[in-house]
């Protein structure tokens, strides 16, 4: 098979990525219309990114996403603007800015936009091949409706928490946020062999990727493939600095969630 120059570079710029990660910008995304919504992918195989895919999509006012096939994956849904309703199974939740959904294997859900746009990312995790996948009875396994905010879970200082580390099928799609006040840090990582993909909800602070601190700010994230190292920190200081919140999931052949009780990413 010939290739193009194109199609080389292609392949050669997948493969940079796949060894120092990705730096991604919400000022970038180009949105598509997805039946009522508009939908934009952040992660996926486009990036390198084998076993988890992340899309932003915007519900407008009085719609709703239901997509087909959810339940053939894990997909958690975080609401960065906007507030309405989701669905999980049988299951009713307010949803607004910071608020997050579970839907498990087997199950699937739906988000509805109230008299403004909602926008949302979403995390999907399949079942690597060759696994063996398990859907979740309804009622079992974690919660299906959390916030950002969640303080059950927390490890301190700085403030980071588990929001879902449900474990359903073979994929384990986990997702933590980490509340970092001016002049905090979320240690890096050691090298870990699973797929994290992070995402700044409030403030402008520094993420850790491979062998640097990159500047983000609301919208912007990181992916960070399986060996790749990766924190955050809160670099801002004086009366007028806030603080600065991320959030994002991991997807691990075996994984193992903050098994050194650490807080971290």
């Amino acid at each position: 098979m010939n290739l193009t120059t194109q199609e080389i570079g292609a392949r050669q710029e997948t493969g940079a990525r796949q060894e120092t990660g990705t730096v991604l910008r919400g000022a970038r995304l180009e949105y598509r219309p997805h039946g009522d919504c508009w939908v934009s992918p952040v992660a996926g195989p486009h990036i390198g990114a084998r076993h988890s895919a992340v899309d932003a999509v915007r519900i407008p006012a009085g719609r709703q996403w239901a997509p087909p096939g959810a339940a053939a994956a894990e997909q958690i849904a975080v609401v960065l603007a906007g507030a309405g309703v989701g669905t999980v199974g049988y299951e009713i939740g307010r949803m607004r800015a910071a608020s997050a959904l579970y839907s498990p294997l087997g199950s699937t859900y739906s988000l509805s936009a109230g008299d403004r746009e909602m926008t949302v990312y979403i995390w999907s995790a399949v079942p690597s091949e060759g696994g063996t996948a398990r859907a979740v009875r309804p009622g079992a396994g974690p919660a299906r409706f959390r916030s950002l905010w969640n303080g059950e879970t927390w490890l301190t200082p700085p403030v980071a928490n588990v929001l879902f580390r449900p474990g359903a099928g073979h994929a384990g799609l986990c997702l933590r946020c980490g509340i970092m006040l001016p002049g905090e840090t979320l240690g890096v990582r050691p090298r870990e062999q699973s797929e994290a993909v992070y995402f700044v909800f409030e403030g402008e602070g520094q993420v850790y990727l491979h062998d640097r601190w990159v500047d983000l700010g609301p919208g912007d994230g990181v992916f960070a493939p399986p060996g790749v190292r990766h924190g955050a920190r809160n670099p801002h200081a004086g009366h007028l600095a806030s603080r600065f919140v991320v959030f994002g999931g991991s997807v691990a052949e075996t994984p193992s969630y903050l098994a050194d009780g650490l807080p971290g990413l």
